[in-house]
């Protein structure tokens, strides 16, 4: 009476064979339930929802955000807050990679956000690096890094009608200039020793490079001329002065 049933446990047990291998040994964790996860987390930020990170972030956590601000636990769920009204979005895990070491996993990870604010479409891309723990039978995260992708400005219009004031050599140090000229229609930017580069505007006397954070501004005088080109990196300005031959063209 017994035999019937031995294919079923047979299959039962080929069964129980195939999700063991699909995760490895007993505790395991695979790195699609952790983008799993993690997708949870972000589908719930816009609404202001903290479940899964109570759910899925240990009690020590450290968490590092994009706006260079560390906080716990605690302080994270604290931050969450649903989108103000005429605000929506998504974001969205994107092209993960894992590596799994015993109790240890780490995915790393882009993000994609797309924001509408009273229907104006907004774009963002950042990086994110999670480390998840398993203690007392549970995979939670104990560290998490975040950082957003540079993007240029959007370019503003150019007015060449202004360039004759910018054009002229600006020195950092002895020996170290930058001329600026124009070339055609552009305005270029050319350190001493290395190649020229295009100064992109975006508004006016201020410009930007591609690909290079920060802004190039031309400050002027109380006169209104161009006495310096300041090189604004992270909030902190780089001074190039005017050289004495330059200053008087603006």
């Amino acid at each position: 009476m017994m035999k019937p049933v031995a294919a079923p446990l047979a299959l039962l047990a080929l069964g129980a064979l195939s999700v063991a291998g699909c995760w490895g040994r007993p505790g395991a964790i695979n790195q699609d339930e952790l983008v799993r996860r993690t997708q949870q987390i972000y589908d719930a930020v816009a609404i202001g929802d903290a479940a899964p990170i109570e759910k899925y972030f240990a009690a020590d956590s450290m968490i590092f955000d994009e706006h260079g601000r560390s906080m716990d636990k605690k302080a994270f769920i604290a931050d969450q807050a649903p989108l103000p009204a005429g605000y929506s979005g998504t974001i969205t895990v994107v092209r993960p990679q894992s590596r799994m070491v015993g109790d240890t996993a780490i995915l790393s990870f882009d993000l994609d956000e797309t924001e509408s604010v009273f229907g104006q479409a907004l774009k963002a891309r950042y990086h994110e690096t999670d480390t998840w723990l398993r203690r007392d039978g549970r995979w939670q995260i104990v560290a998490e890094q975040i950082f957003r992708y540079y993007e240029d400005p959007a370019p503003g219009t150019p007015d060449p009608k202004r360039y004759p004031d910018y054009v002229g050599s600006y020195q950092l140090a002895p020996g170290i200039t930058r001329s600026i000229l124009v070339d055609g229609t552009a305005l270029v930017s050319q350190r001493t020793g290395k190649p020229a580069e295009k100064l992109i505007p975006e508004a006016p006397d201020i410009f930007f490079r591609t690909g290079v954070e920060g802004r190039m501004l031309f400050r002027r005088d109380a006169r209104g001329r161009v006495d310096a080109l300041i090189d604004r990196r992270n909030n902190e300005d780089v001074v190039w002065a005017r050289a004495q031959a330059d200053s008087g063209t603006s």
